[in-house]
């Protein structure tokens, strides 16, 4: 699995991602660890609420900002690709909301959209709560 293959980008915002490499690891770690082969492409799109207010909408038919959108275009169930659009703004008042680091934040959104294209839903209850724990999870065995 090439680490290479995990990039970000900003889109409608000025925003850059600290530690690339050591998230790099962490999320390629995670999709490891849930048995996958390998990373095709994932890419981690930082964006503004309103950027992905228009995504959720037109894509989604959803009207409601949200902190994060996944996109999935994996060809083979043992490879995971994608587009994960996280809203920045978002991010910052959950973390202002839930008083945690905003970093910390990031990193359970970041986990979170990585654990969607692992196969993990969040819609139902119960469905809920295997995606937090999962989140917890992941952010227990960082190492940075």
């Amino acid at each position: 699995m090439a680490l290479k293959d995990i990039s970000f980008f900003s889109e409608d915002i000025e925003y850059t991602l600290k530690e690339k490499a050591k998230v790099r690891e962490w999320i390629h770690a995670a999709i490891q660890a849930e048995g996958f082969k390998r990373v095709s492409e994932l890419n981690f799109i930082f964006c503004s609420d309103e950027y992905l207010l228009d995504i959720n909408k037109e894509y989604l038919n959803h009207d409601t900002y949200t902190d994060i959108v996944t996109f999935d275009s994996s060809e083979d169930e043992e490879v995971i690709a994608g587009d994960i659009f996280i809203s920045i703004e978002r991010v910052r008042e959950n973390a202002s909301k839930f008083k945690v680091l905003e970093r910390d934040e990031l990193h359970r959104v970041i986990i979170h959209g990585v654990m969607h294209l692992c196969g993990y839903l969040d819609k139902k209850k119960e469905e809920k709560e295997r995606m937090t724990a999962k989140e917890n999870e992941y952010l227990q065995k960082r190492d940075f």
